[in-house]
């Protein structure tokens, strides 16, 4: 005959519910270590000085130099801070991925600063640094250019006027040797339309004693095709300038990767 042994239940019962009590601790700790490590070590590593040594733009540059350094770890360098959860070099990536390397070249502050974490602070150093590059890139090159070939001048402009968004008429006082006197910017138009004014191109000519000059002026369309506008203020210029004396050798009209000269095309 079988009976109900109810100290053994007893055992029993408090034997899983003690498993139960402290396996629920020990869930307890796993959940609190995983948000430790997905929240607070995970903010923390979203810091550049959290990454690797190997990893992180300052300590590579100085030790390989910046010519080792991808353009987004470059351009981190440059932006030194990122926004919470973000990297300064995730949000250089980002910049870069919007925009593209080049275009970085004619972005406005107001596209720029449209990205998350781009102030106008970060913007204006993006901007400034694309401009001292272009600078850097002519550096002493305009002391030792001649300007005798359509060809010279148009690899001499094209980085500086393909990428702008709008027109910009830049005339060229040279020598007699076709060496640069002075570069001056005429005038900063609209997309389809920019003012050249004879009288102001010569009084500047007068002024820096220039026997020549080149017209230059981009298209923003990319499409350096000259327009009847474009004719017709070239020929307005070149007889102004015969009466003067002072010669007008080329006008040279930039677009994307490719130009037009007006004296190549015999429309000059």
């Amino acid at each position: 005959m079988s009976f109900f042994d109810w100290k053994s239940y007893k055992k029993s019962c408090n034997f899983w519910y003690t498993l139960s009590v402290n396996y629920a601790k020990i869930n307890s700790y796993d959940l609190l270590a995983m948000e430790l490590i997905g929240g607070t070590f995970m903010n923390k590593a979203s810091k550049i000085k959290d990454l690797p040594i190997d990893q992180r733009p300052y300590e590579k540059c100085e030790k390989y130099g910046p010519s080792f350094l991808a353009d987004s770890e470059l351009l981190a360098i440059i932006i030194r801070t990122g926004v919470k959860g973000k990297k300064s070099i995730e949000l250089a990536d980002e910049i870069i991925g919007e925009n593209g390397l080049i275009g970085l070249c004619r972005v406005s502050l107001d596209e720029l600063t449209k990205t998350k974490g781009v102030g106008k602070v970060k913007a204006l150093q993006i901007m400034c640094i694309v401009e001292l590059a272009l600078r850097i890139s002519k550096g002493n090159m305009k002391e030792k250019m001649i300007f005798n070939t359509p060809l010279t001048v148009a690899e001499y402009f094209m980085e500086e006027l393909r990428h702008k968004n709008r027109e910009e008429f830049i005339v060229l006082m040279l020598t007699s040797k076709s060496t640069l006197i002075k570069k001056l910017v005429l005038s900063i138009g609209t997309v389809n339309k920019s003012l050249a004014s004879p009288r102001e191109i010569f009084v500047e000519a007068i002024r820096c004693n220039a026997v020549c000059i080149i017209l230059i002026h981009n298209h923003p369309s990319g499409d350096p095709t000259p327009s009847r506008a474009d004719i017709d203020v070239t020929r307005r210029i070149k007889e102004a300038g015969e009466l003067i004396e002072i010669k007008l050798i080329d006008h040279i009209i930039i677009g994307d990767n490719k130009y037009t000269s007006f004296s190549e095309c015999e429309l000059i």
